[in-house]
């Protein structure tokens, strides 16, 4: 079987080509597993233990080839960490309302198809699902509305996931906080420093700080975790500046 937290086990992850899915792909990788790495840009893997899909989340078919692929690659699917993600930051009054439903779309629909194109294999492993929601599904911050009503109900769907789908499958979310990714790239110096004053730890996260809480709740090391929501955010949540 090997060594690691995963030895022998197949994970789907999404919007693996950066941020925290790239560093959760090279965890699971490191820890034994075998991965289909999704996203919408192309992939060039070379190593017998990857396999790239390129396809939509937002979409069925997107997830009916995944699944398919799970099955005739690898003869089954054990973790599924659904990640890919997109923001429109803008108030709601201004948020075009083809911009809200692909946020919805990406951030919170896609959970749903993946489930139900994945729920099968995963029940036959007894396997484990690993959602990436955020600090905006629990605090307000001006121009996410559609971002933070996806993320918040990611958490939601879950707790529901988990009950739904229990004991076979454990579903669990993390929180990320302020974890330094591409998506930082158009942020400014001043709103990056309020952001790391924000936090407890004084500092961004990093991408790999993330894939190591996803590892725990993909593993058989939480055995006993479900339907929980894990905060990664450096204690951005526990702060309080003002009296």
């Amino acid at each position: 079987m090997g060594r690691g937290l995963l030895p022998g086990k197949v994970a789907v992850v999404t919007g693996a080509a950066s941020g925290i899915g790239a560093a959760v792909v090279e965890r699971f990788l490191r820890e034994g597993a075998r991965v289909i790495a999704v996203d919408l840009t192309d992939q060039s893997p070379d190593r017998p233990d990857l396999l790239a899909v390129r396809g939509d989340v937002s979409h069925a078919e997107t997830w009916r080839r995944i699944a398919d692929t799970a099955r005739a690659e690898f003869g089954r699917l054990d973790v599924l960490h659904s990640n890919a993600s997109t923001v429109v930051r803008a108030p709601a009054h201004e948020l075009p309302e083809d911009d809200w439903d692909r946020q919805l779309s990406v951030n919170l629909k896609a959970t749903y198809l993946a489930v139900r194109a994945c729920a099968g294999l995963l029940k036959e492993s007894r396997g484990a699902v690993v959602l990436t929601s955020s600090v905006h599904a629990l605090v307000g911050l001006p121009g996410h509305p559609a971002y933070a009503a996806a993320k918040g109900g990611l958490v939601s769907l879950g707790r529901q996931l988990a009950v739904e789908y229990g004991p076979e499958v454990r579903v669990n979310t993390v929180i990320p906080g302020p974890i330094l990714t591409p998506v930082w790239d158009g942020i400014g110096e001043e709103d990056r420093r309020r952001s790391v004053a924000a936090t407890a730890a004084g500092r961004f996260g990093r991408p790999e700080e993330v894939a190591a809480a996803v590892t725990f709740l993909a593993c058989a090391e939480s055995s006993y975790v479900t339907g929980a929501s894990l905060l990664v955010d450096g204690g951005w949540t526990a702060v309080k500046d003002s009296a």
